[in-house]
Parts: structure tokens; sequence; C-alpha cells
């Protein structure tokens, strides 16, 4: 069964949780300043296996120090909905043990 669409407030609302996220249009997302292009792909590669683990993909985008997520789930019509959450936080909850700001 497709994820059912988060109204936008309840987004709002649960992005006050997660520092740094973002109401883009219909994704939610995030970018990451890391201390060297070394500790950008370490957390890339844990953010796939964060993706992996929930059967949930985003964008995902490495730079130089950079690490970019957009997240929109295309079983809802590319809309918010918990399981985009659910993998903000996840995220969040690792990405400081890299380094990122």
């Amino acid at each position: 069964m497709p994820a059912a669409p988060l109204p936008q407030d309840e987004i709002e609302d649960r992005l006050r949780e997660l520092p740094g996220w973002t109401l883009e249009g219909d994704r939610i997302a995030r970018t990451y300043r890391l201390p060297s292009h070394f500790a950008a792909t370490a957390l890339t590669v844990h953010v796939a296996r964060i993706q992996d683990e929930l059967n949930h993909h985003s964008d995902l985008t490495l730079g130089y120090n950079t690490v970019a997520l957009f997240v929109n789930s295309h079983d809802a019509g590319g809309k918010v909905t918990e399981k985009d959450l659910a993998l903000a936080a996840r995220v969040e909850a690792v990405a400081a043990g890299h380094g990122a700001e």
C-alpha cells in the first residue's frame, strides 16, 4: 500500500525537530558540510546503508565536502510522507558522528 502524504503543517511541525532540514516544494532537504571529502564520502556511504535498511531512497549528492539529500515518496505522488521524516531522522542521528554541520 502506498504511503499517505502528510499535510504541510504537520511536515513543518515535524521539521522543527530536525535542525537544518527544510521543506522545498514537495520534498524535504538538507545539506551537510563536513570537514573533508573523505568524511563526506563516509557519510554518503552511511546514508546509503540506512536507505537500504529502510528500503527508501532519496536523491543523494556528494560534493567535495558536502552531502545533500532531497527526500520525498514516489509512491505517494512525490509528496512527503512519514517514511521521509523517518529517513531524515535516521540520517540526522548519524551525521554528527561524521563531523557534519
